[in-house]
């Protein structure tokens, strides 16, 4: 079977005000036209379709016309899972006769337990679960066990085992921080504001039995754990740290041995570029000529002075158009903080987040078990309910 992998679309997502569905519209024509080239036999989508649960009338519209170009126009057969962004109860709807048009969009766990067979290959569709799901799937909800997102994998990971077709190939499509040998420094590169239980982290070597893991969540990648167990990335620029990464879709074809795996490129339509200097470096000619044209890019600008000058922004949009954000890194902050100490906490989740201010105002090392239980189960009622 040969497919091509791509996860994290975010439809719908704005950076600061930014409206990036033009963005999005042009990454996904490409997506349709690497598709056709390469010829697959269907597409993944592993999760994050949506930025949000609950996501605008714009969103939704852009995302039914995309699933209509590959699924109906295209006759794509298309795997596609929910992730921690997405409403999974909004995305369940209609799962029988979409099935017909071979369109498999899995929300819920117990979906997982039901491959999707073709001639050769069964693909288990494995959405984002908290590990309270698991425990009250397995019709214990107060169970000591499967606190963890890894030993809740690990069970449910043994159960689709059973399910195994030996004459056929096993593709796990799930959506999770997923650690191997070969990611270990990528473990932050995700969102930073993603949910609880969103960086927790999945061994890889749970999926040791499947020809293919594909992955969503991670944004970059690089960030996958091993060559069978990969993350696509997103198709477009979410974030500053992305900056300097390349976007595109994964290709895969488990009968071809030599080279199972090949990335394909998505040049961005329009750029996120990062740049950093004094004030007047930035606003010299001979610096910002070598820049794209104004409103050809996003711009992330980071100011290591802090000029006298009043209306900065102002001129600073003059020159160089749409200016996502505007930053100054100084060598010191007031207070106590230095630069790094808030870099730091930019990458944290939720749960890091209040660990970090606890030992800050308690003077303490840090949450018990207990307490990181209480936090993580209140972060999942809110998000479930977010959903509602």
């Amino acid at each position: 079977m040969k497919f091509l992998h791509t996860a994290d679309w975010h439809i719908g997502k704005k950076i600061n005000g930014f409206d990036l569905l033009d963005e999005q519209y042009h990454a996904f024509k490409k997506i349709v036209e690497i598709a056709k080239e390469e010829a697959v036999d269907g597409i993944i989508i592993a999760g994050d379709l949506y930025d949000s649960a609950i996501p605008s009338v714009a969103a939704v519209k852009a995302f039914d016309e995309m699933l209509m170009t590959l699924n109906i126009d295209e006759e794509f057969p298309i795997y596609a899972i929910s992730g921690n962004h997405d409403g999974a109860n909004r995305l369940n709807f209609g799962n029988s006769w979409l099935a017909k048009n071979e369109l498999y969009l899995h929300t819920k766990l117990s979906e997982a337990f039901t491959p999707i067979e073709t001639e050769d290959t069964q693909i288990f569709l494995l959405p984002f679960f908290d590990p309270i799901d698991a425990r009250i799937y397995y019709g214990d909800k107060d169970s000591v066990e499967m606190r963890s997102i890894n030993e809740a994998m690990a069970r449910i990971v043994e159960d689709m085992e059973k399910l195994f077709n030996p004459a056929k190939k096993q593709i796990l499509v799930t959506h999770f921080h997923v650690i191997g040998q070969k990611n270990q420094e990528y473990e932050l590169t995700s969102e930073t504001t993603s949910t609880v239980g969103g960086l927790r982290a999945v061994s890889g070597q749970l999926f040791e039995n499947f020809d293919y893991v594909a992955l969503g969540h991670l944004h970059l990648w690089q960030a996958s754990p091993d060559e069978m167990i990969r993350y696509s990335g997103s198709p477009i620029k979410f974030n500053t740290k992305e900056a300097k990464n390349k976007k595109g879709v994964y290709i895969v074809d488990l009968d071809n041995k030599e080279e199972p795996t090949r990335f394909i490129e998505i040049p961005p339509h329009k750029d996120l570029i990062v740049l950093k200097g004094t004030y007047e470096e930035l606003i010299a000619p001979e610096f910002y000529e070598k820049q794209p044209e104004k409103g050809t890019a996003f711009f992330s600008i980071k100011l290591t002075t802090r000029p006298t000058e009043k209306n900065v922004r102002q001129v600073l949009n003059s020159i160089y158009g749409d200016i996502l954000e505007l930053q100054y890194h100084l060598e010191s902050v007031e207070g106590n903080w230095s630069v790094d100490a808030l870099k730091e906490r930019t990458v944290m989740n939720e749960t890091e987040l209040i660990e970090s201010f606890y030992q800050e105002t308690m003077r303490e090392e840090g949450l018990t078990a207990r307490q990181m239980k209480w936090v993580e189960e209140v972060f999942t009622d809110i998000r479930k309910g977010e959903e509602k």
